[in-house]
């Protein structure tokens, strides 16, 4: 059984986003393999509690690096720049436990997983004698200008300085591009990071999404024949999001059979901001205001509901879209970013980039298409089945396993040539 070493910042049991991503992968992997996970220790007890529960236990070791609450804090506050200095600071002390670790135990592959933004590549590159393999890696993507026309000067100069930087850190940073150069094989999350590596790196890549399904069980059609078409919008308020699309949108429907449940919140100020759109939108009585709930309950809902509607313009795969096709709810979204490619014509509808106005109208022509053609809601359903298979945690796991074999025979091959 292979021994492999993961560097997986966030990673918890019953979470969705980064630290669910990294714990359903490590969870599957260690059904065929032996894996040692380095950590940070604010979900210790979570992971603890689970572990007694897996069958692969005896695979899985973690080691934990805790840093202060105060870090953690940034790190949730996303587009905090401040925490990049201290992830920095935890990736060395990663790279000290894993020479330890090294020492300890006869490592197969070295696998930096995740956070999977491409600026941090950790240090684990730096153990030159066994094989490394970096991915999913994402953060690659730019920012479409277009729709920034909403945002205030703030948020219009972060992005286009984002979109500068990516470009200038890929190209010019020399600990990204030794870990891109160090790395036996790389891992895309989504069709935008495979160009931008193929383009500034010159170096091919495997595209595997970031996060998977589980598949489901039947679930009745009969909520599709309601009355009131509940559709789910699940996010933080945050502007690449685009939350007031989704507001316009269903205005612009002039459909009153579309209750629009918005999970997730920003700050109190974002929040009246969007709660004063609803009022001059004149669609208040259609907006739910949920708040932030948990996974589980999230998951539940998504089981009686008719649709998600996500209109974020600028992120990778977002572990919510694959969430809605392990429990058979179809997706309203852009044809862009990771979600783009996985939601196709058998699940859901995609409307392109374009602009604000036209993506508003779009997508209320789709709402109100939806609303009024149930059996095609139901077939979209159905069709989740299929989609899940192909994108379960499972398959996926299976994929990574055959990555690390080929990249030990490519090791291998190597060292006979040497000889």
């Amino acid at each position: 059984m292979l021994k492999i070493l993961i560097n997986a910042y966030a990673c918890s049991p019953h979470m969705g986003s980064e630290p669910g991503m990294a714990w359903n992968w490590c969870i599957h992997l260690a059904k065929y393999c032996e894996l040692h996970v380095i950590t940070e220790g604010e979900f210790k007890d979570k992971i603890e509690a689970e572990l007694p529960k897996l069958p692969q236990a005896k695979n899985l070791h973690f080691y934990y690096s805790p840093v202060p609450e105060r870090v953690r804090e940034m790190c949730w506050n996303q587009g905090d720049w401040r925490f990049y200095k201290h992830y920095q600071d935890w990736q060395w002390k990663t790279y000290q436990i894993a020479l330890g670790i090294v020492q300890q135990t006869p490592i197969d592959i070295i696998h930096q997983l995740n956070m999977i933004g491409f600026r941090e590549p950790g240090y684990l590159w730096k153990i030159k004698q066994i094989p490394f393999v970096w991915g999913p890696i994402g953060g690659l993507k730019q920012f479409p200008i277009r729709y920034l026309t909403s945002g205030s000067l703030k948020i219009v100069m972060y992005f286009i300085l984002k979109n500068c930087l990516n470009i200038l850190q890929v190209k010019y940073n020399k600990r990204i591009r030794l870990a891109f150069q160090s790395s036996s094989i790389l891992v895309s999350s989504i069709p935008n990071s495979y160009v931008a590596i193929k383009k500034y790196i010159g170096k091919d890549s495997i595209l595997i999404p970031e996060t998977g399904c589980y598949p489901s069980n039947s679930i009745p059609f009969d909520r599709f024949d309601k009355s009131d078409f509940n559709v789910l919008w699940v996010g933080k308020f945050d502007f690449r999001k685009q939350l007031h699309l989704a507001l316009e949108a269903l205005a612009l429907s002039n459909n009153k059979r579309v209750i629009l449940n918005i999970f997730g919140t920003g700050n109190e100020r974002t929040l009246m901001k969007y709660q004063k759109l609803c009022d001059n939108l004149g669609i208040s009585e259609q907006v739910i205001w949920h708040g932030i709930k948990s996974n589980e309950i999230i998951l539940s809902i998504m089981r009686s509901a008719q649709l998600l509607f996500f209109t974020s313009v600028s992120e990778d795969t977002s572990t919510v879209v694959l969430e809605a096709l392990s429990n058979q709810l179809p997706v309203l979204c852009f044809d862009s970013c990771g979600f783009g490619a996985i939601i196709d014509e058998k699940v859901g509808i995609k409307i392109s980039l374009t602009n604000p106005s036209q993506s508003v109208h779009d997508f209320a022509q789709a709402l109100n298409y939806l609303e009024s053609n149930r059996d095609i809601l139901k077939e979209l359903s159905a069709n989740c089945v299929a989609r899940q298979r192909e994108l379960s945690w499972d398959n996926k796991a299976l994929q990574m396993l055959n990555l690390y074999q080929e990249c030990l025979s490519k090791t291998s091959s190597k060292s006979e040539e040497i000889a």
